[in-house]
């Protein structure tokens, strides 16, 4: 149709003697093409880019900040990053990355001692951080398994639906949170989960879900692994927050060693962006639990195999980042110590946000603001037409352009205590 409209206007200028520039009489491969809809995430922060507000807040930054707003580089990857600066190469790395780097990863994720490590059970690779891992799953999952359906969590992190989608996986959601308590919706959940096919591939947050910031409990996370054992389902765990939830690395992988405990094969999609702070640096891991060492070997080489042609072999500097913050004890304490103090920093600011809208007088209740957990706070609005994803107590908070955060929170509360 977009064709034949330029030939129109072509015919109309050779009747009326007019010149057509040469650019309107060439045919485009993509006039076609309309403008991508906009990310709801990055949408926020494109929207307090171009606001000229004094008191402007952003509640969308995704990213730790300091309480003058700025960007944070932990103390443990300026001295990694000086111990490997001019002592590298910058060769290629295999197409499954960094081996030393995706052992500490999972060892991490899964913890050091499990037996399904000991055992040489988990296929791993490095990825594009954890939208990356996810990713490779997607695809890994369409390949060889492929009656299977994704279930996701509603809400989740709405990237997810897109990496699904682009991988061409039917994807379908559970119930997850319940606003009239604003917590965990346990019974739907278990009942969604009951109805899905056997043998679906379920999407889990490790910790601090995003965005809602709730987390069953380690007797939930029980529970569901035994349902899952019923229903024969996969669990796929996004590991985007170890250590950023409650400050223990070893706390915050409780539902992946419960699943492990009770002999479950799953995925898990690890990113190191929060937790060490290095978002651009596009690190993370996908590693999948088999059912012995030698089907390991295999899934792990159909995981290269999807690689290669996406993006051929993944970045170096960020292994090297984390395999140096990891295999040196000072600086894995030190890393420890400081993931520690940007989760209790996080947990304080809850508690200031919370205070302070109860001092406004607001007449509903905030218990959720410290009940929820990590950089989220989730909460409907008018009736539940509208959901209002206020980025944490931490980030909603954190991330400014004028002032202190401190100074910031009686705007904060002011613009929210209504809702």
């Amino acid at each position: 149709m977009a064709y034949r409209s330029r030939l129109s206007v072509v015919k109309s200028a050779v009747v009326t003697g007019n010149v057509v520039p040469s650019c309107r009489r060439e045919f485009s491969w993509w006039s076609s093409v309309q403008p991508a809809p906009r990310d709801p995430i990055l949408g926020v922060t494109t929207a307090y880019l171009v606001d000229t507000h004094p008191s402007k807040i952003n509640v969308g930054v995704g990213a730790y900040r300091n309480d003058e707003g700025k960007p944070v580089v932990l103390e443990c990857v300026r001295e990694a990053e000086k111990r490997i600066g001019g002592r590298e190469l910058m060769e290629y790395l295999p197409m499954g990355g960094s081996a030393r780097f995706c052992e500490l990863a999972v060892g991490l994720a899964y913890g050091e001692d499990t037996q399904v490590l000991k055992d040489k059970r988990v296929a791993s690779i490095q990825a594009l951080s954890g939208t990356g891992a996810v990713r490779l799953f997607a695809e890994f999952m369409k390949r060889f398994q492929l009656e299977a359906e994704a279930y996701l969590p509603l809400p989740t992190w709405s990237n997810h639906h897109n990496v699904f989608r682009d991988a061409n996986v039917n994807q379908h959601t559970y119930r997850y949170y319940l606003a009239s308590t604003r917590g965990l919706d346990f019974e739907g959940l278990k009942e969604d989960l009951k109805s899905a096919p056997n043998r679906s591939v379920i999407l889990l947050h490790a910790c601090a879900h995003n965005p809602t910031g709730v987390d069953p409990t380690p007797e939930q996370w029980k529970e569901l692994s035994k349902l899952f054992k019923e229903k024969e389902h996969f669990p796929l765990f996004d590991m985007a927050y170890q250590g950023f939830a409650c400050g223990d690395t070893q706390r915050d992988n409780q539902a992946i060693r419960i699943f492990l405990e009770d002999g479950h094969q799953l995925a898990c999609a690890q990113s190191f962006a929060k937790s060490m702070g290095l978002y651009g640096q596009r690190i993370g891991c996908i590693s999948i639990v088999c059912a012995e060492a030698t089907e390991a070997a295999t899934v792990k080489s159909q995981l290269e195999y999807i690689a290669r042609p996406m993006y051929s072999s993944p970045p170096v500097h960020g292994s090297l980042l984390v395999t140096s913050i990891l295999t040196d004890s000072d600086l894995k304490q030190l890393w420890f110590k400081e993931v520690k103090e940007m989760a209790d920093r996080i947990i304080g600011m809850r508690v200031a946000l919370r205070k302070n809208l109860e001092e406004l007088g607001s007449k509903h209740s905030w218990e959720h603001i410290t009940q929820q957990i990590g950089m989220f706070c989730y909460k409907t609005v008018n009736g539940g037409g509208a959901q209002e994803h206020m980025e944490g107590a931490a980030r909603s908070s954190v991330a400014l352009d004028v002032g202190a955060v401190r100074d910031s929170y009686g705007y904060l509360t002011e613009s929210a205590w209504c809702y």
